[in-house]
């Protein structure tokens, strides 16, 4: 299932890639639509549901919520991760310090007890290959909470991440040899 959604995700890419160089050589930027949003989400998982503005997905095994408001200009991913009441303090300061340089264009967020990995974009000026990032941005968030809180594609060098993940990859393998 992974494999399949990865390459389906690179295909897409890889079939966007030409036309948006094109588009960007000659200044043209299309924008977002929720029609054309909806066809991009229907790509990555042809089973996902549309409610009103809200699309239900999974990418990945991992259920995620698109909400697009056209009036607002707004688009937001929403991946639920666990009851906001389980985080414990140094795993608050945690999530901050991965919002400051891991997490990159994703977030940890709490709101309605919760705690989310994120991706808020103005619609209008959304990309095809922006929401992609987007989507594999924040099902990494998800599956890296709790080890390296990683978005998956680098780590700001002025934060605390890279040195957290040099410290726990010592410390594993200490405990490997023990």
């Amino acid at each position: 299932m992974r494999f399949r959604t990865f390459v389906r995700l690179t295909l897409v890419l890889v079939l966007a890639l030409p036309f948006v160089a094109i588009a960007k050589e000659h200044g043209i930027r299309a924008e977002m639509t929720p029609e054309r949003l909806g066809q991009l989400i229907l790509r990555v998982d042809p089973d996902a549901v549309l409610d009103g503005t809200t699309w239900l997905m999974v990418v990945e095994g991992i259920e995620a919520v698109v909400i697009f408001d056209p009036g607002a200009d707004r688009m937001r991913i929403m991946i639920p991760i666990e009851p906001a009441a389980e985080l414990e303090q140094d795993r608050l300061v945690r999530l901050m310090q991965a919002n400051f340089d891991s997490a990159l264009d994703a977030r940890y967020a709490i709101a309605q007890g919760m705690l989310w990995g994120t991706y808020i974009h103005p619609l209008s000026t959304l990309t095809d290959e922006e929401f992609l990032v987007a989507i594999g941005q924040t099902v990494n968030v998800v599956t890296s909470y709790g080890t390296s809180y990683s978005s998956g594609l680098f780590i700001f060098g002025s934060g605390d991440s890279a040195e957290i993940e040099r410290q726990r990859l010592i410390e594993e393998l200490r405990r490997q040899s023990t």
